[in-house]
């Protein structure tokens, strides 16, 4: 039963969380909820942590953009199948451990840096901007978030900063029950009924947004089927990729930064869990899991998955006490899309950018990243601000390129130093 109520809770949160990340990373928000339910059910079944909860994660915004503006939908889910691979060596030669000796700085930095890239990418929905392609290019996007100011949208700012206040202060009153199901929830009601009264009034959800193709047939929202079997570059939604040597070789440094940096957050999270519940996780287990929840998901639609910080700690703090909990929540996912489709439609665009905007703010660690700047060596510092402002300006592959390499510099330089002393 207490695996029952807290896989019941964190299914609730992870629903929208699940269609914000994958509008996000560009994708149609069913393919968030595909990726919870069979990455979600596969890593728990299989993994080396009793508590992790899996899904998409905001970290994964910055690399799958670019691998969708560049590759399409096929090339993106046959990525993350190949990183679905990638991970699954990675458990099979145990390399688990390896990850723990990437430095601190550049592990915050490049969060801190992929928290700000996700932030601004939210500003077009929470500001309703008319904007008709946001830039891929970080000062671009914001110059262009600037210069459509005046066409903001009253209706849906106004309806933005409602489910940010309610996240934020909701938890003081209760905490039994998951901010986002109120602020969302309720929020959801509230533009049904204003809609209802102003057929003519504008403002954007997941029904009036994503309209995706179903047997020839056009679904407004969230499609109330099963997710189904199709090779990723067969998959006829999502476009045509030729599988050739070509292509995947192309595709294979991506794949390596999706299987990098979803091994680093899994095992993060893992490590959390851990010092949650007083246990002890396997780490090559875990990657060996996520490596088939990665290889399976883009098979049914699902976008690059890895464990989830945030709702792992809701599974624990709702009293989960085996992976039954993380399997059931993919399961109550399921169900959602079979039985509440017309509803989850109704949810609307600036509240899941809103949701977004939080998620990024506590994804940064402002704490964290304040404590290395004021209390390192300078060394720290420099590693910790090149890769933040490497990953804002570029992508993650180059913040962390350049934050380990600057380490290694700078290790080695010390390591010089101290025996000519």
């Amino acid at each position: 039963m207490a695996d029952l109520m807290s896989g019941l809770i964190v299914a609730c949160v992870a629903i929208p969380l699940g269609m914000a990340l994958a509008i996000a990373s560009g994708v149609s928000p069913e393919r968030g909820l595909y990726t919870i339910i069979t990455a979600g059910f596969f890593v728990a079944l299989l993994g080396g942590s009793r508590f992790q909860v899996t899904g998409p994660t905001a970290a994964f915004v910055v690399l799958l953009l670019p691998i969708l503006h560049h590759h399409g939908l096929a090339g993106l889910l046959t990525a993350g199948m190949l990183a679905g691979i990638i991970l699954i060596l990675m458990g099979i030669f145990r390399l688990g451990r390896f990850i723990e000796f990437i430095p601190h700085p550049v592990v915050t930095g490049f969060t801190a840096g992929i928290a700000l890239v996700i932030a601004t990418i939210q500003f077009k929905d929470f500001f309703g901007l008319r904007i008709s392609q946001v830039p891929e290019d970080f000062t671009a996007r914001l110059t262009a978030f600037y210069s459509s100011l005046s066409s903001y949208s009253p209706w849906e700012l106004g309806i933005g900063l409602l489910t940010l206040a309610i996240l934020l202060f909701w938890p003081r009153l209760n905490r039994k029950i998951p901010a986002p199901l109120i602020a969302l929830s309720s929020l959801s009601l509230f533009v049904f009924f204003l809609k209802k009264n102003n057929p003519d009034l504008s403002i954007a959800t997941i029904q009036s947004m994503f309209h995706p193709l179903i047997d020839g047939h056009v679904i407004n929202g969230i499609p109330a089927s099963l997710p189904r079997f199709q090779w990723p570059w067969q998959n006829a939604e999502a476009g045509t990729f030729i599988l050739s040597t070509e292509n995947i070789l192309s595709l294979l440094p991506a794949s390596f930064s999706i299987a990098l940096l979803g091994a680093v957050e899994s095992l993060l999270s893992a490590v959390v869990a851990d010092s949650m519940t007083s246990t002890r996780h396997e780490p090559n287990s875990e990657l060996f899991a996520l490596g088939v929840g990665n290889l399976i998901a883009p098979c049914f639609g699902g976008i690059a998955a890895t464990g989830a910080i945030a709702r792992t700690a809701t599974n624990i703090r709702f009293g989960a006490r085996s992976p039954i909990s993380a399997i059931l929540h993919s399961i109550f996912v399921l169900l959602s899309i079979l039985f509440f489709a017309p509803a989850i439609g109704y949810l609307p665009m600036a509240s899941l950018a809103a949701l977004l905007i939080l998620v990024a703010y506590n994804m940064s660690d402002m704490k964290n990243f304040i404590k290395i700047i004021k209390t390192h060596p300078k060394t720290d510092i420099a590693i910790l601000l090149v890769c933040f402002i490497f990953t804002v300006i570029y992508n993650m592959v180059v913040g962390v390129g350049a934050g380990i390499a600057l380490a290694f510099i700078l290790a080695r330089v010390r390591r010089v130093s101290r025996r000519k002393l």
